[in-house]
C-alpha cells in the first residue's frame, strides 16, 4: 500500500510536509482536494479514527470567513462532515494515509516511525 498526501498545494505546511517527505526518500502520491475533492469513504474513516475536532480547522481562513450562523451549526461530526465535504479547505492539513492508517497535520517526530526512516 502506498502513502497518499491529502491536501492543497499551496498550503505552507502540506508544502513543508511534502519537502520533508521528499527529503526523507519517502514515495507518496499527492491527492488535491481543490481539484479532486473529498473522498467521502475517506472522510468517514478519518473521522472514526481521528474525531471530526481534529479534522476541523478553526484557526485557518476558511473558517474564519464562514457566517458565524454556519459555524454555529457545526455541532457533531455529521455536521462537521458536511461542511468538511463542501468547503475542503476547512480540513487540517495535511491528513496522510501511511498504509491504512491516518494522520492529520505535519509532525516530522511522529512521521519518521511511521515512514520508517
Amino acid at each position: 500500500m502506498s502513502i497518499i498526501l491529502y491536501g492543497i498545494p499551496n498550503c505552507d505546511t502540506v508544502k513543508k510536509a511534502r519537502a520533508w517527505l521528499a527529503e526523507k526518500g519517502v514515495a507518496c502520491e499527492f491527492h488535491d482536494f481543490r481539484k479532486q475533492g473529498v473522498p467521502a469513504a475517506l472522510l468517514d474513516g478519518w473521522i472514526a479514527q481521528l474525531g471530526w475536532e481534529k479534522l476541523l480547522n478553526r484557526k485557518g481562513t476558511t473558517w474564519r470567513k464562514l457566517d458565524p450562523a454556519v459555524q454555529g451549526r457545526v455541532t457533531d461530526a455529521g455536521s462537521a462532515r458536511e461542511l468538511m465535504q463542501a468547503q475542503p479547505s476547512v480540513i487540517r492539513r495535511p491528513v496522510v494515509e501511511w498504509r491504512g492508517r491516518a494522520t492529520v497535520g505535519f509532525d516530522p517526530e511522529a512521521w519518521a516511525l511511521l515512514a520508517h526512516c
